[in-house]
């Protein structure tokens, strides 16, 4: 069993940074593949970034590459998301995942668990 709690979400103006923060509980975190994905009001949820379990593989979809980075901290049970050059279409609730698997997976059906979500607002 692995729960996920998000924070670092907010309005940010356009072209700003956040930094979102997914806390892990249970001992057994350095075996979970983790993903970010997000969801805006009417859109299918979709994956942004996600990062194998050892943390040396990555993933970022074309929509943010360049400007999303995924990072783990296994020690501290922590993945974070540092989002900089933030657009309004970057708008949406970020929900932080977890995937029983050590390699990278993007499909949300692959996920198991998931965080409450927190909102990321940028205004133009």
């Amino acid at each position: 069993q692995v729960q996920l709690v998000e924070s670092g979400g907010g309005l940010v103006q356009a072209g700003g940074s956040l930094r979102l923060s997914c806390a892990a509980s249970g001992r057994t975190f350095s075996r979970y593949t983790m993903g970010w994905f997000r969801q805006a009001p009417g859109k299918e949820r979709e994956v942004v970034a996600a990062i194998s379990a050892t943390g040396d593989s990555t993933y970022t979809a074309d929509s943010v590459k360049g400007r999303f980075t995924i990072s783990r901290d296994n020690a501290k049970n922590m993945v974070y998301l540092q989002m900089n050059s933030l657009k309004p279409e970057d708008t949406a609730v970020y929900y932080c995942a977890a995937a029983n698997t050590v390699g990278v997976v993007t499909t949300t059906t692959r996920y198991g668990y998931w965080g409450q979500g927190t909102q990321v607002t940028v205004s133009s």
